[in-house]
Protein backbone atom coordinates (compact mmCIF):
# COMPACT_ATOMS: atom_id res chain seq x y z
CA UNK A 1 0.00 0.00 0.00
CA UNK A 2 0.97 2.97 -1.24
CA UNK A 3 2.17 6.06 1.66
CA UNK A 4 0.27 8.96 1.91
CA UNK A 5 1.91 12.35 2.49
CA UNK A 6 0.54 14.12 5.96
CA UNK A 7 0.17 17.33 7.11
CA UNK A 8 0.20 17.55 10.59
CA UNK A 9 -1.50 21.17 12.35
CA UNK A 10 -2.28 22.75 15.42
CA UNK A 11 -5.64 23.28 16.45
CA UNK A 12 -6.08 26.29 18.75
CA UNK A 13 -5.21 29.62 17.57
CA UNK A 14 -3.79 28.43 14.09
CA UNK A 15 -7.27 27.07 12.76
CA UNK A 16 -9.74 28.04 15.20
CA UNK A 17 -9.64 31.44 15.79
CA UNK A 18 -9.92 31.03 19.65
CA UNK A 19 -9.68 28.17 21.99
CA UNK A 20 -12.30 25.11 22.02
CA UNK A 21 -10.91 24.61 25.53
CA UNK A 22 -11.98 28.39 26.29
CA UNK A 23 -15.22 28.08 24.26
CA UNK A 24 -16.01 24.68 25.92
CA UNK A 25 -15.86 26.09 29.73
CA UNK A 26 -17.51 29.25 29.16
CA UNK A 27 -20.54 27.16 27.68
CA UNK A 28 -20.28 24.65 30.39
CA UNK A 29 -20.70 27.42 32.80
CA UNK A 30 -23.60 29.05 30.90
CA UNK A 31 -25.83 25.72 30.94
CA UNK A 32 -25.40 25.59 34.44
CA UNK A 33 -22.99 22.42 34.40
CA UNK A 34 -19.92 24.50 35.95
CA UNK A 35 -20.51 26.89 38.56
CA UNK A 36 -21.01 30.54 37.86
CA UNK A 37 -17.91 31.37 40.22
CA UNK A 38 -15.11 29.44 38.26
CA UNK A 39 -15.36 32.27 36.07
CA UNK A 40 -13.13 34.33 38.83
CA UNK A 41 -10.52 31.75 38.62
CA UNK A 42 -9.49 32.57 35.27
CA UNK A 43 -11.35 36.20 34.39
CA UNK A 44 -8.41 38.18 36.01
CA UNK A 45 -5.75 36.38 33.95
CA UNK A 46 -8.50 37.09 30.53
CA UNK A 47 -8.64 40.76 31.63
CA UNK A 48 -4.49 41.13 31.81
CA UNK A 49 -4.54 39.66 28.31
CA UNK A 50 -7.04 41.79 26.77
CA UNK A 51 -5.22 44.86 28.18
CA UNK A 52 -1.83 43.00 26.92
CA UNK A 53 -0.42 43.10 30.58
CA UNK A 54 -0.54 39.51 30.98
CA UNK A 55 0.35 36.23 28.57
CA UNK A 56 -2.40 34.28 26.21
CA UNK A 57 -0.73 31.34 27.81
CA UNK A 58 -1.26 32.28 31.52
CA UNK A 59 -4.97 32.86 30.23
CA UNK A 60 -5.45 29.29 28.41
CA UNK A 61 -3.58 28.28 31.54
CA UNK A 62 -5.94 29.10 34.23
CA UNK A 63 -9.02 27.89 32.09
CA UNK A 64 -7.41 24.43 31.29
CA UNK A 65 -7.02 24.59 35.61
CA UNK A 66 -10.87 25.29 35.87
CA UNK A 67 -12.00 22.61 33.64
CA UNK A 68 -9.81 19.90 35.27
CA UNK A 69 -11.11 20.62 37.90
CA UNK A 70 -14.55 20.78 37.65
CA UNK A 71 -14.73 18.27 34.94
CA UNK A 72 -14.95 15.53 37.87
CA UNK A 73 -18.42 14.17 37.55
CA UNK A 74 -19.95 15.57 35.24
CA UNK A 75 -22.07 13.65 32.95
CA UNK A 76 -20.64 12.25 29.61
CA UNK A 77 -24.33 12.51 28.44
CA UNK A 78 -24.28 16.67 29.53
CA UNK A 79 -20.82 17.28 28.66
CA UNK A 80 -21.14 15.34 24.35
CA UNK A 81 -24.47 17.64 24.37
CA UNK A 82 -22.36 20.81 25.26
CA UNK A 83 -19.79 19.82 22.99
CA UNK A 84 -21.68 19.61 19.87
CA UNK A 85 -23.87 22.75 20.81
CA UNK A 86 -20.19 24.86 21.28
CA UNK A 87 -18.78 23.69 17.75
CA UNK A 88 -22.42 23.84 15.88
CA UNK A 89 -21.96 27.64 16.89
CA UNK A 90 -18.18 28.34 16.89
CA UNK A 91 -17.52 25.91 13.72
CA UNK A 92 -16.93 28.83 11.14
CA UNK A 93 -14.83 30.96 13.09
CA UNK A 94 -11.61 29.91 11.52
CA UNK A 95 -8.23 31.39 9.99
CA UNK A 96 -9.04 31.55 6.14
CA UNK A 97 -5.56 30.76 5.38
CA UNK A 98 -5.24 27.61 7.49
CA UNK A 99 -8.97 26.80 6.14
CA UNK A 100 -7.69 27.01 2.72
CA UNK A 101 -4.68 25.17 2.89
CA UNK A 102 -6.48 22.20 4.77
CA UNK A 103 -9.03 21.96 1.87
CA UNK A 104 -6.08 22.10 -0.49
CA UNK A 105 -3.98 19.55 1.13
CA UNK A 106 -7.14 17.70 1.20
CA UNK A 107 -7.45 17.83 -2.71
CA UNK A 108 -3.59 16.71 -2.96
CA UNK A 109 -4.55 13.69 -1.21
CA UNK A 110 -2.58 14.46 1.84
CA UNK A 111 -3.70 12.76 5.16
CA UNK A 112 -4.64 15.43 7.56
CA UNK A 113 -3.29 15.06 11.35
CA UNK A 114 -4.44 17.66 14.05
CA UNK A 115 -2.36 17.73 17.74
CA UNK A 116 -4.05 19.96 20.23
CA UNK A 117 -4.26 19.87 24.23
CA UNK A 118 -7.75 20.46 23.77
CA UNK A 119 -10.31 17.91 24.73
CA UNK A 120 -10.37 15.04 22.72
CA UNK A 121 -14.48 14.75 22.92
CA UNK A 122 -14.78 18.18 21.63
CA UNK A 123 -11.90 17.61 18.66
CA UNK A 124 -13.16 15.21 17.78
CA UNK A 125 -16.88 16.34 16.46
CA UNK A 126 -14.63 20.10 15.01
CA UNK A 127 -11.94 18.22 13.29
CA UNK A 128 -14.73 15.91 11.43
CA UNK A 129 -16.43 18.81 10.34
CA UNK A 130 -12.89 20.68 8.62
CA UNK A 131 -11.98 17.30 7.22
CA UNK A 132 -9.27 15.71 9.19
CA UNK A 133 -8.52 12.19 9.14
CA UNK A 134 -7.15 12.16 13.00
CA UNK A 135 -7.09 13.90 15.94
CA UNK A 136 -4.81 13.50 19.11
CA UNK A 137 -5.74 15.78 22.30
CA UNK A 138 -6.24 15.42 25.91
CA UNK A 139 -8.58 12.35 26.70
CA UNK A 140 -10.40 12.54 30.10
CA UNK A 141 -11.42 9.50 31.69
CA UNK A 142 -14.90 8.48 32.11
CA UNK A 143 -15.63 6.36 34.84
CA UNK A 144 -18.35 2.98 34.88
CA UNK A 145 -21.22 5.26 35.50
CA UNK A 146 -20.57 7.30 32.47
CA UNK A 147 -19.12 10.23 34.49
CA UNK A 148 -15.64 11.77 34.27
CA UNK A 149 -13.09 10.62 36.69
CA UNK A 150 -11.33 14.10 36.35
CA UNK A 151 -7.68 11.78 35.23
CA UNK A 152 -6.47 11.97 31.98
CA UNK A 153 -5.17 9.14 29.82
CA UNK A 154 -1.67 8.81 28.17
CA UNK A 155 -0.41 12.45 29.53
CA UNK A 156 2.98 11.44 28.32
CA UNK A 157 2.10 10.87 24.72
CA UNK A 158 -0.23 14.32 24.31
CA UNK A 159 2.34 16.43 25.89
CA UNK A 160 5.23 15.10 23.39
CA UNK A 161 3.79 16.03 19.52
CA UNK A 162 6.77 14.85 18.06
CA UNK A 163 6.05 11.46 19.94
CA UNK A 164 2.62 11.48 18.24
CA UNK A 165 3.35 12.07 14.86
CA UNK A 166 6.12 9.25 14.86
CA UNK A 167 2.99 6.95 16.40
CA UNK A 168 0.46 8.17 13.67
CA UNK A 169 3.21 8.01 10.69
CA UNK A 170 4.01 4.21 11.68
CA UNK A 171 0.40 3.44 12.34
CA UNK A 172 -1.35 5.35 9.40
CA UNK A 173 1.39 4.20 6.76
CA UNK A 174 2.72 7.96 6.27
CA UNK A 175 5.70 9.02 4.70
CA UNK A 176 7.38 12.28 6.20
CA UNK A 177 8.63 12.90 2.65
CA UNK A 178 6.53 16.19 1.31
CA UNK A 179 5.02 16.85 4.82
CA UNK A 180 3.66 20.29 6.13
CA UNK A 181 3.73 21.22 9.58
CA UNK A 182 1.53 24.43 10.87
CA UNK A 183 1.80 26.18 14.37
CA UNK A 184 1.37 28.89 16.41
CA UNK A 185 3.63 28.36 19.86
CA UNK A 186 6.63 27.30 20.81
CA UNK A 187 4.76 23.81 21.75
CA UNK A 188 4.95 22.57 18.23
CA UNK A 189 8.42 22.95 17.62
CA UNK A 190 8.97 19.20 18.07
CA UNK A 191 6.57 18.38 15.42
CA UNK A 192 7.59 21.27 12.82
CA UNK A 193 11.26 20.41 12.98
CA UNK A 194 10.15 17.11 11.30
CA UNK A 195 8.34 17.88 8.80
CA UNK A 196 9.62 19.28 5.15
CA UNK A 197 7.03 22.24 5.35
CA UNK A 198 7.44 23.99 8.59
CA UNK A 199 4.86 26.73 8.74
CA UNK A 200 4.37 29.30 11.74
CA UNK A 201 1.16 30.38 11.71
CA UNK A 202 0.32 33.72 14.00
CA UNK A 203 3.03 32.56 15.97
CA UNK A 204 4.20 33.58 19.81
CA UNK A 205 7.47 35.38 20.38
CA UNK A 206 9.39 32.70 21.11
CA UNK A 207 8.14 30.61 18.08
CA UNK A 208 8.62 33.51 15.55
CA UNK A 209 12.33 33.93 17.00
CA UNK A 210 13.01 30.08 16.61
CA UNK A 211 11.08 30.41 13.18
CA UNK A 212 13.22 33.06 11.94
CA UNK A 213 16.50 31.43 12.71
CA UNK A 214 15.73 28.19 11.21
CA UNK A 215 14.39 30.11 8.03
CA UNK A 216 10.69 28.43 8.19
CA UNK A 217 7.77 30.16 6.59
CA UNK A 218 6.37 33.17 8.76
CA UNK A 219 2.86 33.48 7.92
CA UNK A 220 0.38 36.57 9.73
CA UNK A 221 -3.17 36.55 8.89
CA UNK A 222 -4.69 39.98 10.23
CA UNK A 223 -8.23 41.15 9.75
CA UNK A 224 -8.78 40.35 5.89
CA UNK A 225 -4.69 40.02 5.35
CA UNK A 226 -2.51 37.38 5.02
CA UNK A 227 1.37 38.54 5.64
CA UNK A 228 4.21 36.32 4.79
CA UNK A 229 7.24 37.56 6.75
Amino acid sequence: MRERKVAIFDVDGTIFRSSLAIELTERLVEEGIFDASVRREYEREKRKWFEREGGYEHYIDAVVGVFMENIKGVAYEDFQHVAQRTVAERKKQVYRYSRDLLKELKRKNYFLLAISQSPKAVLDIFCKKMGFDKNYGRIYEIGPSERFTGAISDVHLIENKANIVRRAVERENLTLKGSVGVGDTEGDIPFLEMVERPICFNPNMQLYRYGKRMGWEIVVERKDVIYKL
